[in-house]
This record gives structure tokens, sequence and C-alpha cells, in this order.
């Protein structure tokens, strides 16, 4: 079989692009791949003296790709280099199934060890109930408070679980079933669709929200194809304007300490499968209505509260008096 090994990587590249595209990817997640590709290709380019736009399949040999990732390690966190690697990895896998190389040289190439999953939910047993309630208070809010608004974006997170990219593709017509038992259809991660059950108040919760929009944009029709969540002009909620909002909902309720950093709205959807945890769902149930691609992510929720409740269980002070008594009748 004659490889196509003369081909262009920036053509190579562009055709990966066009054989994902049935995968329907976010354009976060394509931006993402772009960005990992063009930084290890400039660094290849470098390694081999070539110009980024001469750099040929066949210059992406294992040395070449372990000097590159070598270089990219220096300057960034593990997780990124993680990350490229996963990218580079599928990058060449590809290229070996569509004919352009012998076999994927990133077998050779070293990659950091993935960190163990660790959920980031809110913390303080309260914390869900006071952002609740500072989400519709308007007494806190700004010059123009929308309420409903607030308290929708807020439950979609802690009852629903829902993540930012979620919540966006969400439609007026994504609530479906009959009134009391009615679910939200969600497109998520890897265009897997799942279906969440919600209960009658927040049905309400949606129905308070809608009112509100109609209120608002009053010479505006929306039909059952419009985006659900919008912002103060009517337009579809951008991913900037959904992480301030949670922000402003944080910062209202006075939760500013009991957030995890970098998770913001992440930790809402945390706190969701914590507490599904908590209270005895299975991995298999939490991974249904969480969307996970794997049951490892879903139970590792119940592993982690079952170590924070044996901690919980040996800080407690009787525990010092009992290791005292035994010791006493020990001797």
């Amino acid at each position: 079989m004659r490889y196509k090994i003369s081909m262009r990587v920036v053509d190579a590249q562009q055709a990966f692009f066009a054989a994902r595209r049935p995968r329907k990817d976010s354009p976060h997640t394509v931006s993402a791949y772009r960005r990992d590709l063009a930084g290890i290709t400039s660094l290849l380019a470098a390694e081999t003296g070539h110009a980024v736009t001469k750099l040929l399949v066949a210059d992406l040999t294992a040395t070449a790709l372990r000097n590159a990732f070598g270089a990219f390690a220096d300057g960034h966190a593990k997780s990124s280099v993680l990350r490229a690697w996963s990218t580079w990895n599928q990058f060449l896998t590809f290229c070996v199934s569509d004919g352009l190389m012998a076999g994927n040289p990133m077998g050779a190439v070293a990659r950091p060890k993935p960190p163990p999953l660790s959920p980031k939910p809110l913390r303080g047993e309260d914390t869900p109930e006071r952002l609740l309630a500072a989400a519709k208070n308007t007494t806190a809010a700004g010059r123009d408070p929308w309420p409903e608004r607030d308290l929708l974006v807020i439950a979609l997170g802690l009852v629903a679980g829902l993540r930012s990219a979620e919540m966006r593709t969400l439609s007026v017509g994504s609530l479906v079933g009959r009134r009391g038992d009615m679910r939200l259809h969600v497109r998520g991660k890897g265009s897997r669709d799942r279906s969440v059950p919600v209960q009658p108040v927040m049905e309400k919760v949606i129905d308070d929200y809608l009112a509100s929009c109609r209120r608002r944009f009053p010479h505006e029709r929306v039909g059952r194809g419009a985006p659900l969540l919008r912002d103060r002009v009517g337009a579809p909620i951008g991913r900037g304007a959904l992480e301030y909002l949670v922000k402003s909902c944080y910062r209202r309720a006075g939760l500013h300490d009991r957030v995890p950093v970098g998770a913001n709205l992440h930790a809402l959807r945390h706190t969701f499968a914590t507490r599904l945890a908590e209270d005895g769902a299975s991995a298999s149930e939490i991974m249904a209505l969480l969307g996970h691609a794997s049951l490892a992510s879903s139970q590792n929720y119940i592993e982690v509260t079952g170590r924070e409740r044996r901690a919980a269980a040996a800080s407690n002070r009787t525990y010092q008096a009992l290791d005292s008594a035994a010791g006493a009748s020990g001797g």
C-alpha cells in the first residue's frame, strides 16, 4: 500500500476536521482541537527546520513529536499537555485510517498521568438553598433585575445538572411531556442526548421565566425552537454572560468562599451529582442523569462521598475518648 506521506500536514489537518463534521462537535471543542494542533505543529516546524505550510506527514516521526511535546510541556500545565496529546493521538489515528501513514507514532510520546477526578461541589450544607434564595431576591440585584431568569439558571445546574453549553443549547421546546410528568431534552457533550426528569416546581420556574420573557419582549413571537435562555436584549445568552450571571448570584448570596477555585457554574453540576450520591443514587443512575460517557466518571462521586463520610465520622471527638479508653483497658 502506498501511503500519502507527501501530503502537507496542514492539508491533513483540514481533512481531519472535515471527517469529524458528522460528529457535530461544539465550536468550543473545535477551537480547542485547532489550538492543540497549531501549537504542536509550530514546534514541529521549528524542530524540523521547515515552514509550517511546508511540513509534510512524513515529518511526523516519533523523534520529532517527542521533541515537540517536550518543548510544549516546558511552557504548559500538565492538563494542557494531556489534552494536546489526546488531540494529536486522534489526528494521527485518522491519518493512519485515511492511508496517510503506516502507523500512529504517538505511542512513543510520553504523556502525563491523568489526575484523579475530583468533584468540586459547592461547600456547605445549606449553600444550594442560600444560592436559590439569592437568585430570586431582587433587592440585592443590579439596576435591571431578572430574578426569573437567574433562578432558572441556578436551578438548571442544581436540580438538572446541566453544563454551561447544555444550558445554552436548550430551546423553548426542550421541556417535553405531560404536566406533572415532564422532562428536559438535553443535547449533551459529544452529541449524546439525554432526558432529565423535572418536578412540577421546576415546570413552574420555567413557566414563570417564559412569562417574564413575554413581558420583556412583548413584540417578539417565540416558537418552540427558539433558544430558551436570553440576555437582556433578547438575544441567546452567551457563555461569558452565563458565567457572569452565576458569579453575580454567588456574590449576592455571600458565598465567595464556598465556590471551589475554577469551578463557577460547573460547581452547580457537581453539587447536583454529589447530592445524588449522598442520597443513595447508583452510579448508573448518576451516569444517565449527567450524561457521562463512562460509568467511572459517575462512580467517582460515590467513592468521594464515601471517603468524605468516613473522614467526617473519624473526626468525631468521641473517637479520641474511645481511643484513650481502649488504651487504658489494654494496659
